[in-house]
């Protein structure tokens, strides 16, 4: 199934949404983050009409999730400028996922600054790679051109290989956490990691690219005792950036 398929197949129970995760959606023993992240945005999208732009998302992976879930918002709070909702995602294991978005109007300012460069052009052409054997099921819903590996970063050109239809912002949350996380570039042996929370801020309130084409980079700051933290960046097919964030991850290696 595409992740439109999964959208438009959502049974509204009145005040939340039932979704199936099929397999080919599965990353070990649970849900792919970033499918997981925009169901609960689906459901979020419909706590407040007219909602402004999304600016952040706080996610929080709390547990498993897989097979049939359900996906529920709470407006927490709409200001002039801003909206705060929260969503979750159950199964019958319980939580799976809380979720805080942030929506908000673009304000006029005087400061100006960017200064986050992309760091590898799209290549021509955009051949993808073939990925080894044992890469989880979800890659499969991507296309994905593997980028040369510097000390702790992980960086890969990604498209969704199915979007026709898709909502800009969906798209991007979906496919923002589609990287291993850095610090397996440091990894001398295999063992399980797993996803403990992650930050996102778009960058633009309309985000577009070429070909279905995303850059993404991850950077581990930070590895000690079993724990990552990682930056993490999201540009266009022109360089321009999208997105920005960071993660924390567990590792049992």
């Amino acid at each position: 199934m595409t992740l439109s398929d999964i959208l438009d197949a959502a049974v509204d129970t009145g005040g939340s949404f039932a979704f199936d995760i099929p397999e080919t959606w599965m990353q070990g023993r649970t849900s792919y983050g970033g499918l997981s992240s925009a169901l609960a945005l689906h459901a979020a999208r419909t706590a407040s009409p007219d909602l402004p732009a999304l600016r952040t998302a706080q996610i929080s992976f709390v547990g498993p999730l897989a097979g049939q879930v359900t996906a529920s918002a709470t407006l927490l709070r709409r200001g002039r400028t801003a909206a705060f909702v929260r969503a979750d995602v159950v199964s019958d294991a319980g939580l799976g996922l809380a979720a805080t978005f942030v929506f908000t109007h673009a304000q006029s300012s005087h400061i100006d600054h960017v200064e986050l460069p992309a760091p590898f052009p799209l290549p021509e052409p955009a051949t993808p790679t073939t990925l080894p054997p044992g890469t989880p099921s979800f890659v499969d819903n991507f296309d994905v051109i593997e980028m040369p590996r510097i000390g702790a970063d992980w960086t890969r050109w990604v498209r969704l290989k199915h979007r026709d239809g898709l909502d800009p912002m969906t798209e991007i949350v979906t496919i923002g956490d589609a990287l291993p996380p850095a610090a397996l570039a440091l990894a001398t042996r295999p063992g399980p990691i797993s996803s403990m929370t992650w930050l996102v801020n778009l960058l633009t309130d309309a985000p577009q690219t070429r070909d279905g084409w995303w850059l993404l980079k991850s950077t581990a700051e930070y590895t000690r005792g079993g724990s990552s933290s990682q930056t993490m960046a999201m540009w266009n097919a022109d360089g321009v950036p999208i997105a920005s964030g960071m993660q924390s991850v567990a590792l049992f290696m």
